[in-house]
């Protein structure tokens, strides 16, 4: 835990994207570092909390991990509402996957927290072979406006 001269904060982190894309699978690996092979769709949204040493920081972050089936997209603004940061996960071998990403960032960026901290995280590396979004095409069509992006490829060994 931190000792007495750290900050402690607390940020709500949330993560949004399309059924299969793995943000699930993102959630488990970062909070215990676990993967799973074959892991269930999520049911409205998951809590998660993990505590990271940052600087002189200690980051308690609240996790929500969101359901991607578009039968719970109203949702999502509860979820995202006053979250200091968002994960927008896509899957690499599904251009569909990217298409809604993209949406998820304009959504964020016309009723999400204003200073929230975007990232784009393009899943399941281990499958280059299958990759159907370029990766140009992520950095050029999705990275536009005041908001800084992180750029990343998540999978099973190596994230």
């Amino acid at each position: 835990m931190a000792s007495s001269g750290n900050k402690n904060i607390n940020a709500k982190l949330v993560l949004l994207g399309d059924v299969g894309a793995g943000k699930s699978s993102v959630v488990l690996r970062f909070v215990k570092g676990q993967f799973v092979e074959f892991q269930e769709s999520t049911i409205g949204a998951a809590f998660f909390s993990q505590t990271v040493a940052v600087n002189d920081a200690t980051v308690k972050f609240e996790i929500w991990d969101t359901a991607g089936q578009e039968r719970y997209h109203s949702l999502a603004p509860m979820y995202y509402r006053g979250a200091a940061a968002a994960i927008i996960v896509y899957d690499i071998t599904n251009q569909a996957s990217f298409d809604r990403a993209k949406k998820w960032v304009q959504e964020l960026q016309a009723q999400g927290n204003p200073n929230m901290v975007m990232a784009l995280a393009g899943n399941k590396a281990d499958l280059l072979d299958a990759r159907k979004v370029a990766t140009e095409a992520r950095s050029t069509s999705i990275c536009t406006g005041e908001r800084p992006f992180l750029h990343g490829n998540l999978c099973k060994d190596s994230y």
